[in-house]
This record gives structure tokens, sequence and C-alpha cells, in this order.
């Protein structure tokens, strides 16, 4: 097959969304010797591909597209042709927000989560329009929709009215290369002397997003934590600033403990296991997720994880993390002050978190997305010689089961 795959969405890397998308394509590579890859990649993006460049073709995009409305109408107006040119079969776009209505090819796009439709202030009203109104659109004109989880996959299909047979489940993949168990004091030694963090600490990788991230029912939590325990623990949020950061950063310097709350930004990818193997619990108290990767991330290099079960994080985490009720502060502190005292509990949960975390792996992924791409040049040749038979009756699980 000639596949092509649009990356732009990727912000630099930045985001879950591109993370997801540099996995794939690194996951990709080992098919790259039976089929024909062409990455359409921003820019200054390139550098970020690199390692696909021997096998895959890099086709340079401005950087004039970058901007997100400049963005939808290149994918809109001038993509179609630069897919055409090259005879690509399949187009695979990473992000609902990106989905073609021309159809060049067959068409695959990757829905994360439906977020516009549970959080009504996580966006502009103008990206919300976008989110609830034209990718609902959009999403019919798809030949084959990847969901992430089943909790996406349900609301693709009652939200956006696709029909199932179009709908595959392929979970997120993990890089158990990068993200194993190590020495917590090797670790520390590696990311948290030049933040000047020492002792115990609850970790928060998410990016600095409000009030969708729930930085701020974090921070009311650990407040109420310090003040009813004198605890000597810190708050670590790791992640780049996004929309609402300045009210994050607001209420964290008006904490009584503002001293024990550290913000050490955006983490690079190869950073990462360190900070998972230095925390002493990782928190993720997020309101709503269409995967959630973190945790599992966390669970991988041996870090007990609380986590909320909203979305699909009760599917993701799979009953391995200590629950989090991200609405009420109160809950959280009593779990804040469980895993400051209760050893034995972080260590079932430690082991529960590793054993979990082995049910996620990108060759698995790639695979499975391999199959929904023949399935879309499928159904294309079907249309094109007038033999459509249709959508099969149910949802599709093409990987390993998240439960």
């Amino acid at each position: 097959m000639r596949i092509a795959l649009t990356t732009s969405v990727m912000q630099q890397g930045r985001s879950g969304v591109g993370q997801y998308v540099l996995s794939l394509v690194r996951a990709l590579l080992p098919a790259a010797t039976t089929h024909e890859f062409t990455l359409f990649v921003l820019e200054k993006d390139i550098p970020l591909l690199d390692f696909a460049a021997g096998s895959m073709r890099i086709e340079s995009v401005s950087e004039r597209v970058r901007p997100p409305i400049n963005d939808i109408l290149w994918h809109q107006a001038v993509l179609p042709g630069r897919v055409r040119r090259i005879g690509a079969e399949v187009l695979h776009v990473p992000s609902y927000r990106r989905m073609l209505f021309r159809r060049p090819c067959a068409l695959v796009s990757t829905i994360h989560d439906l977020a516009p439709f549970h959080l009504p202030g996580k966006y502009d009203p103008a990206r919300m329009f976008y989110g609830r109104v034209v990718a609902r659109r959009l999403a019919l004109r798809q030949d084959e929709i990847i969901a992430v989880s089943r909790t996406t996959a349900r609301d693709v299909e009652t939200l956006f009215h696709v029909p199932p047979g179009r709908l595959t489940v392929v979970q997120n993949g993990l890089d158990h290369g990068l993200f194993h168990p190590g020495s917590q004091s090797g670790a520390r030694a590696a990311v948290c002397l030049a933040k000047g963090i020492a002792g115990p600490f609850f970790l928060y990788v998410a990016r600095l997003e409000h009030p969708a991230k729930n930085h701020a029912g974090l921070i009311e939590a650990f407040n109420r934590f310090k003040a009813s325990t004198g605890s000597d623990w810190s708050l670590v949020l790791a992640g780049g600033d996004w929309h609402g950061c300045a009210t994050i950063r607001r209420l964290a310097g008006a904490s009584p403990f503002c001293r024990d709350i550290k913000f050490v930004g955006f983490v690079p990818p190869r950073d990462l296991p360190d900070w998972y193997r230095a925390a002493n619990v990782f928190v993720f108290p997020s309101l709503y997720e269409g995967f959630g990767m973190p945790p599992v991330e966390a669970m991988a290099c041996g870090c007990p994880v609380l986590s909320a079960a909203s979305g699909a994080l009760a599917d993701t985490t799979g009953g391995a993390a200590g629950l989090l009720e991200p609405l009420d502060p109160e809950q959280i502190r009593g779990q804040l002050a469980r895993a400051a005292t209760e050893p034995g509990w972080l260590l079932q949960l430690r082991k529960a978190g590793l054993e979990r975390a082995k049910a996620f792996d990108w060759r698995a992924t790639s695979e499975a997305t391999l199959a929904v791409y023949e399935r879309a040049a499928a159904a294309q040749r079907h249309r094109m010689e007038g033999t459509d038979t249709g959508v099969a009756p149910s949802v599709k699980i093409s990987s390993r089961p998240t439960r």
C-alpha cells in the first residue's frame, strides 16, 4: 500500500497527540519494507522525524500552515491535491480536528476524545463549535475511524453517529524500552537535584490547562493535606503552559504551602521515565480523558498511581490505581494522606501497575493500525467499483482489550 500520514497536529511533540504521532510512526517503521509511507511534516517539525527519514518519504509543509485556522484550510484545500499527486491509497489524519471532507483516497482518522461534549469550558467558542458541529459532519466522510479507547468509540458512535462498522478501537501503545523500573536514587540525581526538589513528592504530568486537567482541585486538596498532616511532601507539576495556565500559577502562588508546589515545565520524553521513577506517587486527577497515557507510563516505571476514573481512565488504569474523585478535594486529600502513611498500600499499587502496563505495546498498536489501513483501502476500491457491501454490525476491537 501507499500510505500518507499528516503530522501537523504534533505541536512539536508537546502534547499527547504529538507523542501518539511520533510513537506510531516509529512503530510503523518495520512495515516500511513492504509499504510505501509518506509523511506530511511542518518544516520545524522535520527534525523530530529524522528517525524515519531513511525509511519513509518526508514531504515538507510550510510553517505558514502551523496556525490552527491555516492548518484546517490547508488540509481541506491543499492536502487532497498533494495526496493525489503521490498516488496514496490511504491517508491517515491522526486528529478529528483535521479530518478531510474531500476524498483523494481512502480516509482514516484517529479520534482521541470528544472532550468538547464533556467539558463545556475546555476551548473557546469557535473551537467548541468546530468540535461539536463541523467535526461531526467530517467524521461521516471517513472510511475508517480509530478510537483510542472503548469510551471514545462509544462517544463517536453516539455523538457523531458514525456507523459502528467504521469504528475500530486501537489503544495506545507503550515503549517498554523507555518506560521501565529503575533506581529511584539515580533518577532523583538525574532530574530532581537541578530543580531543588528533595524529600518525598507527588507528581502530576499534564500540560497546564485549566480547568480540564484539574490542577485547581489538586492544589486545593494538597493544601488540605499539608494543613491536616504537617507532612514534608511536595507537589511537582510537570507540563508546559496551555490555556488557563495563569489561573493555575495564581492558585499555586496563593497557597500557604507555595514553597512545596514546584513547576518544572515541559519535560522532554527522554526525561519522563526518570521523573516517574523519582516520584513517590503519581497523581492524575483530570476531569476527562479519552485515554490517559501518563498513568500507564508511571505504572510501567514502578510508580504507584492515584487516578480519576473519568472518561476512559477507568478502562486505561484497569483497577491498578487508587481512585481519585476529581470534583471532591476532600476525597483527594484523604487519598494523598493515605499514600503518605501506608507504604503497604503503595507497594500493592506498584505491583498492580507493573502488571497492568504489560497490556500496552506499540507493536500491537501498529499492527492493528495497518489492518485498519487495509480495510479502508478495500472500502475505497469497493466504492470505486460500485460494490460497497455496507458496514459491519458492531465496533471492531483490533488491539488488546483495555480490561
